[in-house]
């Protein structure tokens, strides 16, 4: 094994939304950072791309498998380059509304209390919007919670074929919004994400150090358990050893939980900080179901820019919450769209004198998606040389009853227009998205005041393990139906913070 000569204040594995963020807020302190990523640099020609080709082949997903409750395997749609999931996101950050922190019920179950509330992440939210140069608008969303300060740059104009639409949805009493982006000025292509953002200003600083296509294998503790005290990695097929003093892991939910089931040992026979036996358990990853509208012609390669959070916490009739809804951005941009050639083809060939280029650029589609509760059964698990993820979807009435509804309002706003058909995607029959996307993926480390109940303290340091951070959306101890990203980034921050204070 080569062990680095190297010696770092801090250690980051995984270079997404949390640990790229992490890594910039830390690269300011003159402490040595190491950056550690599986995946390389992704070229710009690979990343938030699709085109008709795309339709007939996958794309976007890891390089290896993945194996269901029934053993079958799959390859997940994740991504590992530097950047992580963020070089294939749709930019859309939006905040948590402030309810979503408090326990919720549900018809079938209660989404848990966080042990910090709105108010704590509020600034760090403003900070990552300014990060992340979120562009947006407030004021015209019923469900918004409070601000702090003005978005810094104005949100995107509708494509027309959009705003069209949303004009006439607004007659229906419900209120479309602008969807807050992460996007530059600086490019023909305004696409943002962590490199651009995070790691490469951080990387201006002489005391972080990037290693690209270093795969971490395990995790290494003293002999008591209560301390990492190196990172074993794989670089070129050849075992390499990292030292530090803090280490952070930030590799998504379900691989950060992987990392350490697969780091058991005779002081942790059960996997590193998991003597409450919750890591890897309550996977959540939303119920999503995709509408589709045909449409005047429109350019297929616009951005999401429009949301709806009028049926959020529920209706008349349903008291209970519904979910969040949001545009896709044009089909030939949207990337989950763009893997989905059952649904598009299946549609073209019902449609007389409609190829699939035709129908993707007269389309206009909706992502609709809903909370899923914590089940201690839904889980991450691992053996010598596979990664299972036991998964059974939940709050199935709650996310028909959205999809049925915003079907409804889509019907009526169609009939102002006199043109214009609707279809709910085959893609997620009955809402369930196919195990193999992963997006969203949260909640296989939920942080808690309780040791019994959590695995990590309300820093994101494991409560078995002082020198343990984990800044990923693991930490998530329910799953909101908005988008986790921002709070991802928020939170990154906001653990900056306090691995500073440790530092100094």
């Amino acid at each position: 094994m080569i062990i680095e000569d190297q010696y770092y204040d801090v250690i980051i594995v995984g270079s997404g939304a949390g640990g790229g963020t992490l890594a910039y807020k830390l690269a300011s302190t003159g402490k040595k950072v190491l950056l550690l990523e599986r995946g390389d640099f992704m070229p710009l020609e690979e990343q938030n791309r699709s085109n008709i080709d795309i339709f007939k082949k996958e794309r976007y997903h890891a390089p290896e498998q993945w194996y269901d409750v029934a053993g079958e395997p799959f390859s997940p749609q994740t991504n590992y380059a530097v950047g992580g999931n963020t070089k294939i996101w749709a930019t859309a950050l939006i905040r948590m509304r402030s309810r979503d922190f408090e326990a919720v019920n549900h018809e079938k179950g209660v989404s848990p209390e966080w042990c910090l509330k709105y108010s704590d992440f509020e600034p760090y939210y403003t900070e990552a919007e300014q990060l992340y140069k979120v562009h947006g608008t407030m004021g015209d969303d019923p469900t918004e919670p409070p601000h702090s300060g003005e978005y810094a740059y104005d949100a995107i104009a509708h494509e027309p074929q959009v705003q069209q639409m949303v004009d006439a949805i607004a007659k229906q009493g419900v209120h479309p919004n602008s969807l807050p982006l992460s996007l530059t000025d600086e490019s023909d292509d305004p696409t943002n994400d962590s490199q651009v953002s995070s790691i490469m200003p951080a990387l201006k600083h002489p005391n972080v150090t990037l290693k690209t296509s270093t795969k971490v294998t395990h995790l290494y503790t003293n002999p008591s358990g209560t301390a990492i005290k190196a990172v074993g990695a794989e670089i070129g097929g050849r075992p390499y050893l990292f030292l530090g003093d803090i280490v952070v892991l930030a590799c998504g939910a379900v691989n950060s939980a992987a990392i350490l089931l697969r780091s058991a040992s005779d002081a942790c026979p059960n996997g590193i900080a998991n003597s409450s036996d919750l890591v890897g358990r309550n996977l959540m990853k939303h119920r999503l179901s995709a509408v589709v509208q045909l449409s005047s012609p429109n350019s297929g390669k616009f951005y999401r820019s429009v949301s709806v959070n009028d049926f959020y916490w529920g209706e008349p009739g349903f008291e209970f919450p519904m979910g969040h809804i949001q545009n896709t951005g044009g089909l030939l941009q949207d990337i989950t769209f763009a893997e989905s050639p059952p649904f598009f083809s299946g549609l073209a060939q019902a449609i007389p004198g409609f190829g699939l280029n035709q129908l993707v650029s007269r389309s206009l589609g909706w992502w609709v998606q809903t909370e899923d509760l914590p089940n201690p059964k839904n889980r991450v698990e691992v053996d010598s040389t596979k990664l299972h993820l036991l998964y059974e979807p939940n709050n199935t009435e709650a996310h028909e009853r959205l999809v049925y509804r915003w079907t409804e309002v889509l019907k009526a706003a169609e009939k102002t227009l006199e043109q214009g058909i609707f279809q709910r995607s085959a893609l997620y029959p009955n809402g369930e998205m196919p195990m193999q996307v992963v997006a969203n993926q949260c909640g296989t480390c939920r942080f808690g005041e309780d040791s019994a109940t959590s695995v990590l303290n309300a820093d994101c340091r494991a409560h078995d393990v002082d020198n343990l951070y984990v800044v990923d959306s693991s930490f998530f101890p329910s799953n909101p139906a908005v988008s986790p990203a921002l709070t991802i980034i928020a939170n990154a921050l906001r653990v900056g913070d306090r691995i500073i204070e440790r530092l100094k």
